[in-house]
């Protein structure tokens, strides 16, 4: 992680991030890595509906129709913070950490992981096998950093 925290301090790439249920162990492993300063913009938790509604203006439709925790959403997730925060990379997450919460349609593990750069658009779904928050937590942060590793590299 602190390699690929590296990379985007050397190319001057600047990113944002719009966390639910990671609670913002994303933004805070990016801040433990020195000169992170220099290229993280905005770290935003917005954990509830009403502030993904309010503070990222995501359509009270989408959320809705499709749920806090769905594709859609994650999209509509990071377009809005791309809007607000004008960084080169721009990353959403939503999800259910557990260990309740889950239901048959949408179990505990599963995550949305949304990931704009300039034009590119990326939305991945992850079905973690565990039922341990932390650890769903942690595995949600790794994804975020391989799919950034993939993007720059």
């Amino acid at each position: 992680m602190k390699s690929i925290i590296r990379k985007l301090i050397n190319k001057k790439i600047s990113i944002s991030v719009a966390e639910s249920c990671t609670g913002g162990l994303l933004s805070s492993t990016i801040t433990s890595i020195s000169g992170s300063s220099t290229i993280f913009n905005m770290g935003l938790i917005t954990y509830s509906n009403i502030s993904k509604t309010k503070i990222l203006k995501v359509n009270k439709v989408t959320i809705k129709n499709f749920g806090a925790v769905s594709s859609q959403c994650c999209e509509d997730m990071v377009k809005k913070l791309s809007n607000i925060s004008k960084s080169k990379i721009n990353i959403s997450i939503t999800g259910i950490a557990g260990p309740n919460g889950g239901s048959v349609n949408k179990p505990v593990g599963l995550v949305f992981i949304g990931l704009k750069f300039g034009k590119k658009l990326i939305i991945k779904e992850k079905r973690f096998k565990s039922n341990i928050r932390k650890e769903i937590q942690k595995l949600t942060v790794e994804e975020v950093f391989k799919m950034i590793s993939n993007l720059i590299n």
